[in-house]
């Protein structure tokens, strides 16, 4: 494993998740969905980061396992793992989530698609670099 992909990967992930959930980007109507009138309205805000921090770690760690056991050596085939993964364990996993509490389409595609950007980002810096 490459350790240090693994570790940008994971920083990569924070990132783009700041600007996607950013007020230029989709916060207004994240917050809008969810009832929330600020975004982080919880008060132990380092241990939420921490759990952000191991979590994206974490899926750094599983995308690089598949993308090595693939044998992926190209930037497109990556991003094709990640996609798959993303399909089979993001997409397909969390609809129950908005089927069955309600919860609005708009933001399944808002919190479904930002997964989807970062693992096809992630699987294609792994399909380069690992």
């Amino acid at each position: 494993m490459n350790w240090l992909a693994i570790i940008v990967g994971a920083l990569i992930n924070m990132v783009l998740g700041s600007l996607w959930y950013a007020p230029f980007a989709f916060a207004k109507p994240w917050m809008s969905l969810t009832g929330k009138k600020t975004m982080g309205e919880k008060k132990d805000t380092t241990k939420t980061y921490a759990i952000l921090i191991v979590s994206a770690l974490v899926m750094s760690y599983v995308l690089m396992h598949f993308v090595q056991a693939s044998g992926a050596n190209s930037w497109l085939w990556g991003a094709k793992i990640g996609f798959w993964l993303w399909l089979g364990f993001t997409a397909a996993t969390t609809i129950s989530d908005y089927l069955f509490v309600g919860r609005p389409w708009k933001l399944y595609a808002i919190n479904a698609g930002y997964y989807l950007v970062i693992s096809l980002v992630l699987g294609a810096l792994f399909g380069v670099w690992h």
